[in-house]
């Protein structure tokens, strides 16, 4: 290798990154296949398709397609035409974690609207069933509290280090 030649990935190395990611994501109960999709994409310097990323993990387009769909409701991927064909190519939104984490907050607002039913329902914290879903709600109101925190304090160290778009402070 001369000194102009750049460097090159360890495909096999790649691979073990994105097996050894999809497991520990499904460990904690993140769908595998979307997992290994999602490392794929990742992992590629350019947008893939279903077909590139089936080819990649050895799996069929089709087995790709539910895991791209997940992906895509999360914000964690980006579907875009490619011009001339009826294919889609994938990309990585520009923050998955902050899309797949902070924005997608409403399931929080669910729960916490569902209980808050439930301790109506069960008249107050006057009950032990009542105090038991109240407890719960409260925690949902400081899950959601803490995520919005994270948030601002997320938005506020990208700006600070310039991977917002804008230049470092």
């Amino acid at each position: 290798m001369s000194i102009a030649d750049p460097p090159r990935r360890n495909d096999e190395a790649v691979h073990l990154f994105i097996e050894r990611m999809a497991m520990a994501f499904a460990e904690v109960g993140f769908p595998r296949m979307a997992a290994r999709v999602l490392f794929t994409v990742m992992s590629a310097d350019e947008e893939l398709t279903a077909a590139e990323i089936g080819e990649r993990l050895d799996v069929s387009a089709a087995a790709i397609s539910g895991a791209v769909r997940y992906l895509t409701q999360f914000g964690m991927l980006i579907r875009e035409p490619v011009k001339g064909s009826r294919r889609d190519r994938y990309r990585l939104s520009d923050n998955p974690w902050y899309e797949g984490t902070i924005t997608n907050t409403g399931l929080y607002k669910s729960f916490i609207d569902i209980a808050d039913g439930g301790v109506n329902a069960l008249v107050g914290r006057s009950t032990p069933a009542g105090e038991r879903v109240a407890e719960m709600r409260d925690f949902f109101v400081f899950i959601q509290e803490e995520i919005d925190s994270l948030g601002e304090r997320w938005r506020a160290r990208r700006a600070a280090t310039g991977h917002d778009g804008s230049p470092p402070a």
